[in-house]
């Protein structure tokens, strides 16, 4: 069965998108731990983002510096904080998230709540700066 990473890569759920490139995406996490909360996921579908192979590694990571730096124009802070977990969802994934002290990038902590307007709004803003 496909992961829900991969059902919004084929486009059966919908994401609000920041950036794609042709193997990798970045979407707002609708359940984000600070407000402009990015995943940014290879289009391929692998599990753990160890066993990906070199070349989709790099392309991944460098595609997310991208974002960060888009994401950090977009929503001031300190700096973006990034987080491989790998748990919850079996697609590789890398989490950016806005931070201005340690315990920000903390996934225990209660989560933002954005309305559809403020997820779209907010790739919008994030997507301009890519």
């Amino acid at each position: 069965m496909a992961s829900i990473f991969s059902r919004i890569v084929a486009g059966e759920i919908p994401c609000y998108k920041v950036a794609e490139t042709a193997d990798c995406l970045a979407f707002m996490d609708v359940s984000p731990i600070a407000y402009g909360h990015v995943l940014v996921i290879p289009k391929k579908e692998v599990d753990y983002i160890f066993d990906l192979d070199d070349e989709l590694y790099i392309e991944l990571l460098l595609f997310a510096k991208k974002v960060a730096v888009a994401l950090k124009k977009a929503v001031p802070c300190v700096k973006v904080g990034v987080a491989v977990v790998g748990i919850d969802v079996p697609h590789a994934h890398v989490h950016l998230a806005p931070i201005n002290k340690g315990g920000d990038l903390s996934f225990e902590k209660e989560r933002v709540q954005l309305t559809p307007e403020q997820f779209a709004e907010l790739a919008g803003k994030i997507a301009s700066f890519m």
